[in-house]
């Protein structure tokens, strides 16, 4: 017991650090997860995105090792598979022990629902979304999985307007991948999710970086050095981000242009 509430603790200190102040509500569900499942966020098994908590395919094998789950066989349902436009369906059987007739999950990816940072690799993309589906009917997690939720292209897309003003940038400066998605984008938007930035704050501060009025006047060559920047900073911990980032809330910004 004294194990737990030291988990606990360690998750509740840590998802402060890496996503700030949190609702009564989250911490209750974070301190759950954490007495239910062992889940650990220093080991990457939980993820707070868009104020919902996602479990992940890490998180997941986890849980399998310690309930000691005996095997997980996976396998592509060639028939409905089709490798010419990179559509995969697997199937995936979780067996808890020797007796088990297993639990069963089902996985798809093709480019239309994963990531642009990961085209090319649905096939083990659609085998996770299996493996994933299959250990949380068996271990009964209500928890949707990171890996299952898609293309990162959400609310925080929508509401920021960073995407809408990458997206004419990109066709504007041709920084489209083969299928039309921009990369620009979708690079960007993934850090804002990754380290639940504030998207309004990131735009402010990508304009001053690049020395533009607005996102969309700023070149292909200032938006990747701006992420690339972004992404520096994010490796040296969040807080240093975080603390990049600060001066550039609302309250603090220096009017601009409507971006």
């Amino acid at each position: 017991m004294h194990s737990a509430n030291s988990l606990a603790s360690q998750n509740s200190r840590l998802a402060r650090r890496l996503w700030g102040k949190l609702g009564p509500d989250r911490l209750r569900e974070l301190r759950q997860l954490t007495e239910d499942y062992r889940l650990s966020i220093a080991r990457g098994d939980l993820k707070l995105l868009d104020g919902k908590w996602y479990i992940t395919h890490t998180g997941l094998l986890g849980v399998a090792r310690r309930k000691r789950c005996t095997g997980i066989d996976v396998r592509p349902l060639q028939e409905l598979c089709d490798s010419s436009s990179a559509h995969w369906v697997f199937a995936a059987t979780v067996f808890k022990n020797a007796q088990s007739k297993g639990f069963m999950g089902f996985g798809d990816a093709d480019p239309s629902n994963v990531s642009a940072l990961v085209r090319g690799a649905e096939m083990r993309i659609a085998e996770t979304r299996a493996v994933n589906r299959a250990l949380r009917k068996a271990y009964g997690i209500g928890l949707c999985s990171v890996e299952e939720i898609g293309s990162f292209s959400g609310p925080i897309e929508a509401r920021s307007g960073i995407a809408s003003n990458l997206q004419k940038h990109s066709k504007n400066n041709g920084d489209l991948s083969g299928n039309g998605q921009p990369l620009l984008r979708d690079r960007l938007c993934l850090l804002i999710r990754q380290h639940n930035l504030d998207a309004a704050q990131v735009k402010r501060y990508a304009a001053e970086f690049c020395h533009v009025q607005s996102l969309r006047d700023a070149s292909r060559e200032q938006i990747e050095g701006l992420i690339n920047h972004l992404t520096s900073l994010a490796e040296q911990g969040s807080n240093t981000l975080l603390e990049q980032l600060e001066p550039h809330t609302e309250k603090n910004a220096e009017p601009t242009e409507a971006a």
